[in-house]
């Protein structure tokens, strides 16, 4: 929905674009979301999960970077701030917790790097967006979990640092439909350019 000002045309849903070198971030999609009685778990995980698997092989036949995240936290969770506090249920993910909830549901390849994070956005205290710039890079496809949560986070602050955000909407899921579609509706009138499938698989 674009919201109108009148004579100055809408405030909202102008468009980033697609730049020339893409690369695809693929956002904590591990087992805590997608498998059965998982801390985080989706009601119904296995189309994002596809479609983030069509993306990945998609950016590795064209020769584009896929850069995984994962969240850590060190034991005693000395490592998660205020956040663990706000959700106790990141827990699953310290060191050597029971369940292996942090595993990833698809398998980085040779050379992939995986960005360990410990906060919503994967940029904020990472190497992310170094890493990115050194490569190149000035658009970023994002897919994985939660829409509302680390997706989002992470489209804004690619955002920030000067990337073109691309969120896939088939590729990103959470807990609820409407909590999806809201967010995505959202991050596209404001901070990124949500787009399908196809529209992403033909530019990777």
């Amino acid at each position: 929905m674009i919201v109108g000002t009148g004579p100055h045309g809408s405030a909202f849903s102008g468009r980033v674009g697609w730049g020339a070198r893409p690369a695809l971030l693929v956002i904590d999609l591990c087992r805590a979301y997608t498998e059965p009685g998982g801390p985080f778990a989706l009601p119904d995980p296995g189309p994002a999960v596809a479609a983030t698997a069509e993306l990945v092989a998609a950016a590795r036949a064209r020769g584009h970077p896929v850069v995984w995240t994962a969240v850590r936290y060190a034991a005693g969770l000395e490592d998660g701030g205020l956040f663990v506090h706000k959700v106790p249920a990141l827990a699953c993910f310290v060191e050597d917790a029971p369940g292996d909830w942090g595993a990833l549901a698809l398998q980085p390849g040779p050379g992939e790097p995986v960005v360990v994070k410990q906060y919503a956005s994967a940029f904020f205290g990472t190497s992310l967006a170094s890493t990115l710039h050194a490569a190149g890079v000035d658009t970023v496809v994002v897919a994985g979990v939660s829409t509302s949560g680390c997706v989002r986070a992470t489209a804004m602050d690619a955002l920030n640092c000067g990337f073109r955000p691309q969120v896939v909407r088939q590729a990103c899921a959470d807990r609820t439909p409407a909590l999806h579609d809201n967010n995505l509706a959202d991050l596209d009138a404001k901070y990124a350019d949500v787009v399908d499938l196809p529209e992403a698989l033909a530019h990777l």
